[in-house]
């Protein structure tokens, strides 16, 4: 059977460049990078190269960037980290509700601690408006956190534009970033933020390994205690496999970012048009215009998303109904509820996401594939009616 993988958003794979610069670190140079002889300088070259690597992906100081176990840990640091090295008696941050799971239940686990915690709304193409940031900040405020780009529908939001009301004011600004690294172009002295979060199993990277940009300057608090592994800001001994995996993904996404963007938004654009010509009765979840070029959300009216998903997949072709870590849940999505679809839309909904690997092949056969089995799944709801039938 024919596999085609469209749920890049959930993990990528890796990419044998990836690989094959992570092999050394495993078996021969397995060295500490703490250590001073000769075998843990080799590791602590590697890591320092790999630093290099992301910190110009991101148009970052290499100082800057700090190594950690992937985007929740990442995200968790970012925010506890600024909130308790906060002056403040009482401290507010600001976010959105269309956020992944590691800043929301982060928000909500501060809120149990008693900070207080604004959630910015989105419009229905789940977009969200600057100014309504600059009408959340109080006085107490000390930190906004927006994602840059969400994980469910693509969409992109207007970083530039938050991150200089957060200057204005004075707020630091944290991005979770980890859905838009490797696919769009990332400067983070252009978006004005100053602490950033991404993981490598996003951009064809390895799992475990992830990083976090920090603003020279920015006073954050370590999330753990231990000892002075990078630069004090997050102790352990370094996964230096992983670090390097992470570096060189960095670097493969750096050196392909608008080839692999224009090629990948070519492949999202025929499969979305292919669906939407092929299938009644199907719409397009978010802003079509501004969203990651590799994300297609669509909702198929009185199609169960799991049921879908489990019969794409018999036919060889995985996607998903939304965020791989909420897999399971009996919630409609928190995102999709966000921009205003009910909660059976919500369910309906499917999420299509491509990667540096998707062929036009594999586009034709999930357009070949797809329309049978809508047909089939509609042919069993009780609530199904087609077009034009029955009023």
């Amino acid at each position: 059977m024919r596999r085609v993988y469209l749920d890049n958003n959930a993990t990528t794979p890796l990419a044998p460049e990836v690989f094959e610069a992570m092999k050394p670190y495993l078996l021969e140079d397995y060295g500490n990078a703490s250590s001073i002889h000769w075998f843990g300088q080799r590791a602590k070259n590697a890591v320092e190269t790999a630093r290099q690597q992301v910190a110009k992906l991101l148009n970052a100081r290499p100082g800057e960037v700090i190594f950690t176990s992937g985007g929740t840990e990442s995200d968790n640091a970012a925010i506890f980290g600024i909130v308790q090295a906060s002056r403040a008696t009482d401290p507010h941050i600001i976010t959105t509700g269309i956020e992944h799971h590691a800043v929301l239940n982060t928000a909500q686990a501060l809120e149990k601690r008693g900070v207080n915690v604004t959630y910015v709304r989105v419009g229905a193409g789940g977009v969200i408006d600057p100014e309504d940031v600059r009408r959340a900040i109080r006085p107490e405020t000390v930190l906004t956190s927006i994602m840059h780009a969400n994980n469910e529908i693509g969409t992109i939001q207007p970083l530039a534009e938050i991150g200089a009301i957060a200057r204005e004011h004075d707020i630091y600004f944290h991005t979770d970033a980890v859905q838009a690294v490797g696919k769009i172009p990332m400067d983070v002295e252009k978006l004005g933020v100053d602490l950033l979060s991404l993981s490598a199993h996003k951009l064809n990277g390895p799992k475990g390994v992830g990083a976090m940009y920090i603003r020279r300057g920015t006073n954050l608090r370590p999330l753990l205690y231990g000892g002075h592994h990078e630069r004090d800001r997050r102790p352990g001994t370094e996964n230096v496999p992983g670090i390097v995996g992470l570096g060189m993904a960095a670097e493969l996404a750096g050196a392909h970012l608008e080839e692999n963007g224009q090629r990948v938004a070519a492949l999202r654009d025929r499969l979305e048009q292919g669906i939407l010509e092929s299938t009644p009765q199907v719409s397009v979840n978010g802003d079509p215009q501004r969203r990651l070029p590799n994300t297609s959300n669509l909702c198929f009216d009185y199609v169960e998303g799991e049921g879908f998903v489990i019969a794409m997949d018999l036919k060889g072709i995985a996607c998903s109904t939304g965020a791989a870590c909420s897999s399971g849940s009996v919630e409609p999505s928190h995102v999709l509820s966000a921009i205003g679809r009910t909660p059976d839309q919500a369910r309906w909904s499917i999420r299509f996401s491509l990667g540096r690997y998707t062929t036009s092949e594999d586009i034709e056969a999930t357009l070949a594939t797809l329309p049978a089995v809508v047909e089939r799944l509609r042919a069993v709801s009780p609530r199904y009616k087609p077009v034009g039938v029955g009023g």
